[in-house]
C-alpha cells in the first residue's frame, strides 16, 4: 500500500499546486485553445498533471529504494529514466505548444527502445505460429517492442479527450495487470501497478468532474508508456501469462487507434495523423450529451465534459472483466477481443447514424430530442 498512498498524495499535492498557482504560469501551462476538435473545456485550464503523477512516482521510488535491499528496488527507477524521452517530450509539448506528434511519437520509441536495453522489456513471443519464429531474431522482437511501445504510448494519448476519460482507464488497466502479477507472484510489477495507479487517482479528484487540470500530452505518454512497460513485463517474465491478456487489458485505446487511422485513410481519406472530431467518445458527447444540457454556459459545459467519460468507462471494463478472468487462456482470450472489436464497431456506427441505443440515452436527452422534432427551428 506504500506504493499507492505515497504516490496518490504526492501527485494530490502537486497537481494541487499547480492549480492554485495557475495565475502565475498559466500562460505556458494553461490549454487556452478552444477551438480544436477535441477541445471541449470552457476556460483556460493547466495541462501539465503528468507533473505530479510523474513526481509521485519519483517519491515512491525513492522511499522504496532507502527502506529495502537497494539493489532489489533499482527496477522503478531505471523505468522512471526510460520514460524520460516520452514523458519530457509530451510535457515540453504542454509547455511550448511546439512538438510535433511525429516528434513526440519518435521520443516514446527511444524510450521504448531504452528499456528493451536496460529493463529487457522486449516483446518475445506471443503465441502465434510464425510471428514467434520471428521474433526469435533480436532484430524483430526489437521493431516489435518499438511499435507496441510508441503506439500504446500515442492510443492513451488519443482517448485523452474529457475529464477523468484517460486517467480512470489507465488506473482500471494498472489495476487488472497489477492483479495478474500478484497472481503470479511478481511483487516488482504489482508495485509498479500499485504506484501507477495511485499517481493516477491524485490528479483525478482534482482532474473529475471539476477539470480544474487536465492530465496533458506527459502525462499521457507517460501512462501509456508505463502500461506497454509492465505489460510486456508481465508476458516476458512469466509464460504462464497469455500475450493475449496485455492486448485486452489495453484493447480499448488500442482499438480506438487502429480504427481511427482506418476510418481517416479509406473512408475520409484524409492524413491519419491530423486531430479528429469524431472518435467514440467525441461523438457521444456530441450526440448525447449537447442534447442532454444544452445550456453553454461554463458550468453546463463542464458537467456535459465530464458525464461523458463513464460511457467509456463502462466500455473498458467490459474488455478487463474477462481479461482478468481468463488472463492464462489464449483461446478465450482470442474469442473475447474478436467480441470487443464487433461490438466497438457496431456501437460506433449506430450512435454515427443517430441509432443510439436507448440505454445509453439519459431520460433528459431523449426529452430534449422530442422538444427539437417539435421545434426543428430552436437549434443550438
Amino acid at each position: 500500500m506504500l506504493a499507492l498512498m505515497l504516490s496518490f498524495f504526492v501527485s494530490l499535492l502537486v497537481s494541487l499546486i499547480v492549480i492554485r498557482s495557475s495565475h502565475r504560469h498559466g500562460h505556458l501551462s494553461a490549454d487556452g485553445d478552444f477551438s480544436g476538435p477535441q477541445k471541449f473545456h470552457a476556460r483556460p485550464v493547466p495541462r501539465i498533471g503528468g507533473l505530479g503523477i510523474y513526481l509521485g512516482l519519483i517519491a515512491t521510488a525513492l522511499v522504496a529504494w532507502l527502506k529495502g535491499p537497494r539493489e532489489l528496488n533499482l527496477g522503478l527507477p531505471l523505468l522512471l529514466l526510460c520514460s524520460l524521452p516520452a514523458f519530457g517530450s509530451g510535457l515540453i509539448e504542454d509547455l511550448t505548444k511546439k512538438v510535433s506528434p511525429r516528434e513526440r511519437l519518435i521520443a516514446t520509441a527511444i524510450a521504448a527502445a531504452i528499456a528493451f536495453f536496460v529493463l529487457d522489456a522486449r516483446i518475445d513471443h506471443v503465441d502465434i505460429v510464425g510471428l514467434d519464429w520471428l521474433l526469435a531474431f533480436p532484430a524483430i522482437s526489437f521493431v516489435m517492442t518499438i511499435v507496441a511501445g510508441a503506439g500504446l504510448a500515442n492510443a492513451v494519448n488519443i482517448i485523452d479527450g474529457f475529464n477523468g476519460l484517460a486517467s480512470m482507464c489507465v488506473a482500471l488497466m494498472l489495476l487488472a495487470l497489477g492483479y495478474v502479477a500478484y497472481q503470479v507472484g511478481d511483487a516488482e510489477l504489482a508495485f509498479w501497478a500499485l504506484a501507477g495507479i495511485g499517481g493516477v487517482l491524485g490528479l483525478f479528484v482534482w482532474n473529475f468532474p471539476a477539470g480544474l487540470i487536465f492530465l496533458g500530452d506527459g502525462g499521457a505518454y507517460f501512462l501509456g508508456f508505463l502500461l506497454a512497460e509492465v505489460s510486456i513485463l508481465l508476458v516476458k517474465r512469466h509464460p504462464e501469462v497469455s500475450p493475449l491478456f496485455a492486448l485486452l487489458v489495453c484493447i480499448y485505446p488500442v482499438f480506438e487507434t487502429l480504427f481511427s487511422i482506418y476510418r481517416r485513410r479509406f473512408i475520409r481519406a484524409t492524413p491519419p495523423g491530423l486531430p479528429d472530431g469524431i472518435h467514440l467518445h467525441s461523438l457521444i458527447y456530441r450526440r448525447l450529451m449537447r442534447w442532454a444540457m444544452g445550456a453553454r454556459d461554463a458550468r453546463t459545459l463542464t458537467r456535459r465534459n465530464s458525464f461523458t467519460a463513464p460511457y467509456l468507462w463502462m466500455l473498458c471494463i467490459t474488455s478487463l472483466i474477462p481479461a482478468v478472468l481468463f488472463w492464462d487462456s489464449t483461446p478465450a482470450l482470442l474469442a473475447f477481443l474478436v467480441l470487443f472489436g464487433l461490438s466497438y464497431v457496431g456501437l460506433y456506427w449506430r450512435i454515427v447514424r443517430f441509432r443510439t441505443p436507448r440505454w445509453m440515452v439519459l431520460k433528459r436527452s431523449r426529452d430534449a430530442a422530442h422538444r427539437r422534432l417539435a421545434s426543428p427551428g430552436k437549434h443550438e
